[in-house]
C-alpha cells in the first residue's frame, strides 16, 4: 500500500520545491526507503505532537526543512507516520516530541530536545556533541546525535550467507574491534587503526590462530561520553541505537560509511570460515537514571521503554547502569525481535551473546517471569532459527540463572567453569570435585535438562575482569586508572601471583606463570563444552591489573601486537590446541546426543596418582582420567597435578585397552615444541608411570581403531 500510495502522488513532486509530503502508514515502523520516497513511523503512545526534523549534514546548525505531523492525519493507533517524496538513503533526521513533562508520572517529553529514532539504521554525531544530562533546558539541535536513512537493499553481499557452524566446530574469540588494531604497532594504516576496515586486515592473523568464531564486543552505536570526566566509555555497553553499527569503528564517516564497511568486514570474515557473534545490550540504554541524558526513549515514550519503581520520577536498575529496559512490553518485546532480525538478515550476523540476559526475564515489576514472552519469543522466531543463541544468564541484581536459563536452544556462559576452574589450577582446597564436573560440560548444571555438552560455553577470562596474564600475575585489582579510587571492579578474582605481585623479572617467577597459563589455556579448549578465549590471552596481553577496563581507550587495553613475536612460544601452544580442538579427519560422534547420553556413551573413568583411586578429599590437588572418544575410536589419558610438588601418576596399560602406546599430546611444564605436539609427531610414552610436574597438566592419546590412526594427521580432542 506504502509503494502505491507513492506512486499514485509522484506527479506532485517538483525537485525544484520543498518535497510533497503525504500521511504515509503506521507499518514498517522506523525509516523505510521506497521507490519514490521514505516513510517514516515512529511508536509514542503519550506524546501530543511530533515532528521530523530534517538536516542536510551532520554538522548541521538547524534543520533544514521541520514537517509537523498531523494528529488526525499522521497517526495511526499509538504510531506517528509520514511519508516524505523525494527523499533517499543516507538523508539525515530526527525527531522531537511534545506532551506532558511529570516525572513523577513517568513521563519526560521535552519538545526542546533532538531525539534518535529508535529504529534508527545508522547514526551521526556532530563534532560538538555533547550529552545534554536531565533538567538542562534549552534546545540542543547542534550538538545531538541524529539518524540516517538507510536502504538495506543497495548493498551486494556477493552470495555470501550465515555460515552456520555447528557448536562442536565451534571456537569463540572475544574480541573488541576498536582495541585489536588501534595500536599503532598493529601494522594497520593510521585510517584504519581501530576499524572494521582495520580488522578486515588482521583476519589472517585470527584464521592461523585457528579460532572459528568472532564474538564482537558491543558495535551497537553507544555514547562514548558515558564515562567518568576525562575517560572515554570504551567497552560499549552503554547503547543508543539497537540497529545502527558504531560510526567511530568506521574508516568511512560518511553518512552509510558504517554500515557498508561493517557488512565488509562480515562478508570478509566470512569468506575466511569465521562466524560473527555480536555482544548484544538489550538490558539498559546509555540514557542512564534519573539525572541522565535524553537521547531517544526518554523523550519519546519513557513508561514503555524502562522499568520504573513505584515511584515513576525513578529507573529501576538491575543492570548497574542507572536504567532497565522493559524487554518484556510490548512494542519493547517487539523492537528486540526486529533489531535481530535485522542483523540477521540485512547484515548477516551468525549469533548473539545477550549481555546480562537474566533480565529480559523480569516482568513490570522485576519479578522474574516463569516463561519469559521476550525470551521464548527470540528463541522460537524462524528468522532467528539457525541462528546462535548464548545468554550471560546472571544480571547486576542478583538473578543468577546459570543452569537454570530457560529454552532449549540457548547456550550459557558457564560463570561456575571459570570460578571452579581459576579454584582448582590455583590450588585451593575442596576444588576436586567441582572442577571434574566443569571438564566434563557440569552435567550437574545441565545434564538434566537434555542439552548437548556445548551447551556450557566454557572461559577462565572475558573483557569483565583479569586478562589471563594478569590472572597469574596479581592477587589484587589496580584499577587507579580508572579516577575511582579502585573501588570500581570485582574484588573476588580467584588469581594467584605465583608470589609476586605484577610484573617480574625472576626467571622461576615467569616460567610457573607461563604453566598455569597453559594449565588454564589447556583445561579451557580440552573441555566438553563450547570453548572461548579472550583476545590477547594467547600472547599474555595485560592490563596492568587493572580488571574493570571499560574506560581505558589506550594501550592498557589495545591489543600489542610486539607480543606476537615475544611470545612466540605462547601463541604456538594455542595454535596447536585450537588445531588439536576443531580436527574432523576421523569419524565424529552423534551431535544430537544429550550431555547424558554423550557422557553415558564415551565411557569416562576417575583415578588419582593410582589407577581407579581418585582423591576427592577436600585436600586432594589432583586428579587423572581416562575418557574414550570418537566412537570409542580413541582413548585419552588427562592428569591434572595442581599441588605443587611433582606427582608420580599410574597409566592405564594401552594395550588392555586395544592400543599399541600411549603418544604425549600435551605437558604444559615442557618447553616448546614439546608443551604441545599433533597425533603423527607426538612422543611415544612406554613407561607405566608419568611424572607430572607440580602445577602442570599431562595429555595422553592412543588411537584403539588402526585405520584412524593410520590416517589421523592430527589429533582428536576429548569433547564432540
Amino acid at each position: 500500500m506504502l509503494k502505491q500510495q507513492a506512486m499514485n502522488t509522484q506527479t506532485e513532486v517538483d525537485p525544484l520545491h520543498t518535497p510533497t509530503v503525504t500521511s504515509g502508514q503506521a507499518f514498517p515502523i522506523g525509516a523505510s526507503v521506497l521507490p519514490h520516497g521514505v516513510n517514516f513511523s515512529l511508536f509514542s503512545k503519550n506524546s501530543t505532537a511530533i515532528e521530523l526534523l530534517l538536516f542536510d549534514h551532520q554538522e548541521a546548525l538547524t534543520p533544514s526543512r521541520v514537517i509537523k505531523l498531523d494528529k488526525e492525519e499522521n497517526r495511526t493507533g499509538f504510531y506517528w507516520h509520514v511519508f516524505v517524496h523525494g527523499l533517499h538513503s543516507g538523508q539525515i533526521y530526527a525527531f522531537r516530541a511534545n506532551g506532558v513533562f511529570n516525572p513523577g508520572l513517568g513521563h519526560r517529553f521535552d519538545p526542546d530536545k533532538v531525539l534518535l529514532d529508535p529504529y534508527s539504521k545508522a547514526v551521526v554525531i556532530p563534532e560538538k556533541y555533547g550529552r545534554f544530562e536531565a533538567g538542562v533546558p534549552g534546545d540542543n539541535v547542534a550538538t545531538a546525535m541524529k539518524s540516517v536513512v538507510v536502504d538495506s537493499s543497495s548493498y551486494d553481499w556477493e552470495g555470501d550467507t550465515t555460515l552456520r557452524l555447528p557448536f562442536t566446530r565451534t571456537i569463540i574469540y572475544e574480541l573488541h574491534v576498536g582495541g585489536f588494531t588501534q595500536n599503532p604497532n598493529s601494522g594497520v594504516e593510521e585510517s584504519k587503526r581501530g576499524t572494521y576496515a582495520g580488522l578486515i586486515e588482521k583476519i589472517p592473523y585470527l584464521k592461523d590462530l585457528g579460532i572459528t568464531a568472532v564474538e564482537l564486543l558491543p558495535i551497537f552505536q553507544f555514547d562514548q561520553q558515558d564515562a567518568p570526566v576525562g575517560k572515554k566509555n570504551y567497552w560499549g555497553y552503554s547503547p543508543v541505537s539497537f540497529f545502527a553499527p558504531h560510526r567511530a569503528y568506521s574508516s568511512s564517516q560518511s553518512p552509510l560509511g558504517p554500515v557498508n564497511e561493517f557488512r565488509d568486514l562480515v562478508k570478509a570474515l566470512h569468506q575466511a570460515g569465521i562466524e560473527v557473534i555480536l555482544d548484544v545490550v538489550f538490558n539498559h540504554t546509555a540514557e542512564g537514571n534519573h539525572n541522565g541524558p535524553i537521547h531517544s526513549f526518554k523523550g519519546i515514550e519513557n513508561r514503555a521503554y524502562y522499568l520504573l519503581e513505584r515511584e515513576q520520577a525513578f529507573y529501576s536498575n538491575y543492570s548497574g547502569c542507572g536504567n532497565t529496559l522493559n524487554a518484556n512490553h510490548s512494542v519493547v518485546r517487539r523492537m528486540i525481535l526486529d533489531s535481530l532480525r535485522y542483523w540477521v538478515s540485512e547484515m548477516h550476523i551468525d549469533g548473539f551473546r545477550f549481555d546480562l540476559a537474566a533480565i529480559l526475564s523480569r516482568d513490570e515489576h522485576g519479578v522474574p517471569l516463569k516463561n519469559p514472552p521476550i525470551l521464548w519469543a527470540i528463541e522460537s522466531d524462524p528468522i532467528l532459527a539457525g541462528t546462535k543463541l548464548i545468554a550471560e544468564a546472571w544480571d547486576a541484581a542478583g538473578l543468577y540463572q546459570v543452569g537454570t536459563f530457560i529454552g532449549d536452544r540457548w547456550k550459557e556462559w558457564n560463570g561456575l567453569f571459570r570460578d571452579d576452574v581459576r579454584r582448582f589450577i590455583r590450588g585451593d582446597r575442596n576444588a576436586v570435585s567441582n572442577f571434574a564436573s566443569r571438564i566434563l560440560a557440569s552435567p550437574d548444571l545441565y545434564a538434566h535438562k537434555g542439552q548437548h555438552p556445548e551447551h556450557s560455553i566454557n572461559f577462565v577470562t572475558c573483557h569483565d575482569g583479569f586478562t589471563l596474564n594478569d590472572l597469574v600475575s596479581y592477587n589484587h585489582k589496580h584499577n587507579e586508572a580508572n579516577g575511582e579510587n579502585n573501588q570500581d571492579g570485582a574484588n573476588g578474582n580467584l588469581s594467584w601471583n605465583c608470589g609476586i605481585e605484577g610484573p617480574s623479572d625472576q626467571q622461576e617467577i615467569d616460567q610457573l606463570r607461563v604453566r598455569q597459563i597453559k594449565n588454564f589455556l589447556t583445561v579451557t579448549l580440552l573441555s566438553y563444552g563450547t570453548p572461548m578465549l579472550l583476545m590477547g590471552d594467547e600472547v599474555r596481553r595485560t592490563q596492568r591489573g587493572n580488571n574493570n577496563a571499560y574506560c581505558q581507550d589506550n594501550e592498557l587495553s589495545w591489543f600489542d601486537w610486539s607480543l606476537v613475536e615475544k611470545h612466540a612460544d605462547l601463541h604456538r601452544f594455542v595454535r596447536t590446541l585450537n588445531t588439536i580442538r576443531v580436527s574432523r579427519d576421523v569419524s565424529q560422534t552423534d551431535p544430537g546426543l544429550s550431555l547424558d547420553q554423550f557422557l553415558r556413551n564415551n565411557q569416562v573413568q576417575w583415578h588419582g596418582v593410582q589407577l581407579h583411586q581418585p582423591d576427592w578429599s577436600p585436600d586432594s590437588h589432583s586428579i587423572a582420567c581416562t575418557v574414550w572418544t570418537y566412537n570409542n575410536s580413541f582413548v585419552l589419558h588427562l592428569m591434572f597435578n595442581a599441588f605443587y610438588q611433582d606427582l608420580l601418576f599410574e597409566l592405564p596399560s594401552i594395550e588392555e585397552l586395544g592400543g599399541q602406546s600411549w603418544r604425549r599430546l600435551i605437558d604444559t611444564a615442557l618447553p616448546s615444541p614439546d608443551d604441545v605436539q599433533l597425533y603423527a609427531d607426538a612422543t611415544v610414552v612406554r613407561r607405566k608411570q608419568y611424572k607430572v610436574t607440580g602445577r602442570s597438566v599431562v595429555v595422553l592419546i592412543e588411537a584403539v581403531n588402526q585405520d584412524l590412526s593410520e590416517k589421523c594427521s592430527s589429533p582428536l580432542i576429548v569433547s564432540k
